[in-house]
């Protein structure tokens, strides 16, 4: 057996402590297409019509900078990058964004084991570190960027080398015109206005990159990870595609408005600890009740119900875990249940719940629930 997958078993009994070291965001998000979105469906329908399992499952990755001269919480360096691009090419299959989210759109199969790249930021050192190794494999890979900062600041691409990366295998996407953070509100700022405000702002950049490229994916990346109902039910009005900063892999089951991503650098970045996330399965979870992610400070979540498909998942291995405790797991008729006792304090956290699977007993299936708390001025942390 090769080496990278002897590594890759002997990382099974160690899940749980990379749950642990997961489990929150750092203070700086960003450092710790189908064009369309899905019609949602009920979820016996969803049941008849999707397949999980490995053919029906994939893994983002995300990365920012590609430098061992930036802040190591959002960096990786160019020997990491290199050694990460090497695995993947010798043991997945890297696909495109688009590729990827076809598959979804159309379930149909995807390759064994396959993974996405993207970027966060649009960072020059994406193109001078980065790029000739994602080139060298011929990899193709999706950067989200800030087009307002595009050819304005020392430290990001310029419009030129946007252009000339997206004839080298390279797709450019939104990450809003600024990097805003979306649940922020100015003062006495009701709903209605900052809905208007956020989504011009999402527009003015997909015009951007509309009018520099000639395309328009309509895929969007959350600046710091940040979302909530009220945002992913816009972006579904507006037929976007909306990436998190959340744990897991991505199947037909997922939320359109809120695809998991795992972060690849800082951290994150030793392969030996990023093998089982790059292995995993997308959890086939059919329904979370309550649905939440912004939270206030000192509230007290409780009880969460997950129904899930079961034909392939071991429940009664599952495990959950939240700011570094393990949850209790309650079976149900249709899944498990959790129940956070822990309140909330300005910052990001989330619950991470994995099982294994049945039939590759080497892999898990991942699920995450990402949660936001404002500060008590009712902005959100950096």
């Amino acid at each position: 057996m090769n080496t990278f997958l002897n590594k890759y078993q002997t990382l099974a009994s160690t899940l749980a402590c990379l749950l642990i070291i997961g489990l929150s965001f750092s203070t700086h998000a960003f450092q710790i297409e189908a064009s369309e979105a899905l019609n949602q469906e009920t979820a016996e329908s969803a049941k008849v019509k999707a397949t999980p399992g490995s053919k029906h499952s994939f893994v983002i990755l995300q990365y920012h900078h590609v430098s061992s001269d930036t802040p190591r919480s959002t960096s990786i360096s160019p020997e990491e990058l290199e050694q990460h691009m090497a695995y993947l090419a010798e043991y997945h299959q890297v696909v495109s964004l688009q590729t990827a989210l076809s598959s979804i759109k159309n379930k149909t199969p995807l390759p064994e084991r396959a993974v996405v790249i993207t970027f966060d930021d649009g960072y020059k050192n994406i193109l001078e570190n980065g790029h000739p190794i994602l080139k060298k494999y011929g990899f193709e890979y999706t950067i989200f960027i800030n087009p307002s900062q595009i050819d304005i600041l020392n430290s990001q691409l310029s419009w030129d080398d946007v252009k000339k990366m997206s004839k080298e295998g390279v797709t450019f996407a939104n990450h809003t015109l600024d990097h805003l953070h979306l649940l922020d509100r100015y003062p006495n700022e009701d709903k209605a206005n900052w809905i208007t405000r956020i989504k011009r702002n999402i527009t003015m950049a997909e015009e951007a990159l509309s009018e520099q490229l000639g395309y328009s994916k309509k895929w969007i990346a959350y600046p710091f990870g940040e979302f909530d109902l009220d945002v992913k039910a816009m972006l579904k009005e507006m037929g976007y595609v909306g990436f998190g900063q959340h744990s897991g892999a991505v199947g037909q089951f997922s939320d359109m408005q809120s695809l998991p991503r795992f972060p690849a650098a800082g951290r994150f970045a030793n392969l030996d600890t990023l093998l089982t996330k790059i292995n995993s399965l997308a959890m086939p979870v059919v329904e979370v009740r309550p649905e939440r992610y912004a939270m206030n400070i000192e509230e007290v979540l409780g009880k969460i119900e997950f129904d899930v498909l079961q034909d392939d998942i071991s429940l009664n291995r599952i495990a959950c875990y939240f700011a570094s405790d393990s949850l209790p797991i309650t079976k149900t008729d249709n899944g498990f249940s959790i129940n956070i006792k822990k309140p909330f304090y300005p910052g990001r956290t989330r619950v991470n719940c994995t099982a294994p699977s049945i039939k590759e007993s080497d892999r898990f299936y991942w699920y995450s629930i990402p949660f936001f708390t404002q500060k008590e001025d009712g902005t959100y942390l950096d």
